[in-house]
């Protein structure tokens, strides 16, 4: 039997390219399944914080917080932001940086890996990730995230304990301590079969060649072990 290809994915929820690296992914791994023998594949998504200084509740917008938290020039901030709207547009999402609330998202972090208890974690991170840079949601505050968590499909309750609690705090350090190990300082980033790094919002096409040659690998796998005997 073919093992599946794992791809463990380090991203935050307030990152601009991890959503449309996301997407990106999806479309390339549709891609990829579109042909004879679809490849089995198991996506993780592990936690990465690339502003955790930032407060639950900032005071300002995007442009505010990239000019004066980051020390950029709002000129620069605006283009900036169009081009990843732009960028963002072509991978079918529609970012409303006019409407984002920016905030701390640790918690957003521990409720992504209670919904991974669930066996929800891939609709909870496509629900965190369409509401903060789509819909203008808060995805910092307990109440917020909880609502979020039930639109999703995960019972509000058990969600709201999982996040007062804060007992998957040490999964995402875990996660943390593993991406510093790894040396990834940046996100999105693709640990494919645990030895294959990809990094950054790569195009489809990207994601969708190397899943093929990885499964014809992991095919060829059983046939050089016979061989071996």
């Amino acid at each position: 039997m073919t093992p599946p290809i794992t791809i463990d994915v380090w991203s935050d929820i307030a990152c601009p390219w991890c959503y449309i690296g996301k997407r990106n992914l999806e479309k390339g791994l549709a891609a990829a399944s579109a042909t004879g023998d679809a490849p089995e594949v198991e996506v993780v998504f592990h936690s990465f914080e690339l502003s955790p200084d930032t407060p639950v509740d900032f005071d300002g917008d995007e442009i505010d917080f990239l000019a004066g938290h980051k020390g950029m020039p709002r000129e620069q901030v605006q283009q900036m932001l169009e081009r990843v709207t732009g960028v963002a547009a072509d991978a079918g999402l529609d970012y409303r940086f006019d409407l984002l609330k920016h905030t701390n998202t640790v918690k957003a972090h521990e409720l992504l890996h209670f919904a991974k208890q669930q066996g929800r974690q891939h609709e909870m991170a496509e629900r965190l990730m369409a509401a903060y840079f789509t819909e203008g949601r808060h995805v910092g505050r307990v109440d917020d995230l909880v609502a979020l968590a039930e639109e999703a499909g995960l019972d509000a309750a058990a969600a709201r304990e999982a996040l007062e609690s804060g007992r998957h705090l040490d999964a995402v350090r875990a996660d943390q301590a593993q991406a510093a190990a790894y040396g990834i300082n940046g996100v999105p980033f693709f640990v494919i079969d645990g030895k294959y790094g990809v990094s950054g919002a790569q195009p489809p096409e990207a994601f969708t060649q190397i899943v093929r040659q990885i499964w014809d690998e992991h095919r060829a796998e059983p046939a050089d072990r016979s061989a071996a005997d």
